[in-house]
């Protein structure tokens, strides 16, 4: 990819220079991190230089300041390899009492003993993903998420997309290197990014060895169980019949490992005030960082996908996931889901800053909409209201193509159509 593709991280990025004196940017290999904060930077320290790691990490021994020195903002990529930086950060921005000072990314979460302190209202933090469609020019961004919540009642739009898009956009997933690239090289791409996850990172990233047959065999359970609450025993169970028996405890370093790796990125469960006394099941929804890891360990193509509708249908969910993430984040907000003992659910709760509240569901072709509609309206009327505000919006997300308002209220949006 020649050119940079804006996104939507650049203005985050920026307006949390102007409000803090460090941002840390983080999130999975190759989303596009450094490439991003080189766009505002105005000097660049690359600690995983081959030609002079050695000497940078001796320096962050011995001075720290002096990898500090240069013209501001000052990135310094892949600052987790040296985690004594951070201290050091934080005291300048203490010193120079200024904003815009340094941008940190990395890959992997930092062993947070390591650091002195927490950096609390010095440095702020911010989670990077893989492109959402909207960013990689796909969708037609037709539809404003943020403006659905002011204004539902007249939606019209038409997605360009069609079914055999978003089985193909799935596989190639959102890394900004696949963008317009060849099926042969997206697939080359993707399982090289794939097999260092099972062979090399899941161990760097703490310095514990693993068992690559026993990551390869946990990351296909994982795959299988995406857009499910699976609960830990039940990917055990599923790991032991390929033959890899693993300890609940090991489970759940190699987990924790994802995790610190930005690998996996399960959706928590929303408990809100109901009006009537229903258990809300907690357990989180499983899902990757981007669908095309899922299908690359699922051996997913498009073609596959298209002869079957339920993997299609679970990965489908698991892109819907990723974009409106990337959404709400625009506007500081954050995803759930909810899920009680009486078998309602919505896949998606969007939450603002101000306290409005979006609920939604994924429904890959128009059959499912009647039903997702159903499930909506009958969640709004558990709500207790006189604790938590009604939703400000009830969405389903589609993979059809046009966009509309219900004459009950509800939004049907075609992912195609989406933006923040």
């Amino acid at each position: 990819m020649d050119k940079y593709m804006p996104r939507i991280m650049d203005e985050l990025l920026k307006r949390e220079l102007e409000s803090f004196g460090a941002v840390l940017l983080t999130g999975p290999k190759w989303c596009g991190k450094t490439t991003t904060a080189k766009q505002i930077a105005k000097s660049v320290l690359k600690m995983d230089s081959p030609d002079e790691q050695e000497n940078y990490l001796q320096l962050a021994d011995i001075k720290p300041s002096l990898l500090l020195e240069g013209e501001h903002p000052r990135l310094i990529d892949e600052w987790q390899m040296a985690p004594q930086l951070w201290d050091a950060i934080r005291h300048d921005v203490d010193e120079k009492s200024t904003e815009g000072l340094y941008i940190l990314t990395g890959s992997t979460t930092v062993d947070e003993t390591k650091i002195r302190h927490s950096g609390a209202g010095r440095i702020s933090r911010l989670k990077m993903y893989t492109m959402s469609l909207y960013e990689s020019e796909d969708s037609n961004g037709s539809v404003s998420l943020y403006d659905l919540m002011d204004n539902s009642l007249n939606v019209a739009a038409k997605s360009d997309l069609t079914i055999e898009d978003y089985a193909y956009l799935i596989v190639r997933g959102g890394w900004p290197s696949t963008i317009g690239k060849s099926d042969t090289v997206v697939q080359r791409q993707i399982a090289g990014y794939c097999d260092a996850i099972v062979k090399s990172d899941i161990s760097a990233v703490d310095g514990v060895s693993r068992d690559e047959r026993k990551v390869s065999s946990l990351l296909r359970s994982y795959a299988r169980h995406t857009a499910t609450q699976a609960p830990k025993t039940t990917i055990q169970k599923d790991v032991s019949m390929n033959n890899e028996t693993m300890h609940i405890n090991t489970l759940d370093s190699y987990l924790n490992a994802l995790n610190r790796l930005f690998v996996i990125d399960d959706v928590p469960a929303w408990s809100p005030w109901l009006r009537s006394k229903t258990t809300i099941r907690t357990a989180d929804t499983r899902h990757f960082t981007d669908p095309a890891i899922a299908a690359y360990f699922l051996q997913a193509y498009p073609q596959t996908l298209l002869g079957d509708m339920n993997t299609f249908g679970l990965l489908f969910e698991s892109l819907v996931v990723r974009d409106l993430r990337i959404y709400a984040k625009a506007h500081y907000g954050h995803i759930s889901h909810y899920r009680d003992n009486n078998g309602l659910e919505a896949d998606i709760i969007i939450h603002f800053p101000d306290g409005r509240w979006a609920a939604a569901e994924v429904k890959l072709g128009s059959k499912q909409v009647d039903a997702g509609a159903r499930n909506l309206l009958a969640l709004k009327e558990k709500i207790d209201a006189s604790r938590t505000p009604e939703p400000s919006l009830l969405m389903i997300v589609t993979g059809t193509q046009y966009a509309y308002t219900r004459s009950d209220g509800v939004v049907v949006v075609p992912l195609g159509c989406l933006k923040p």
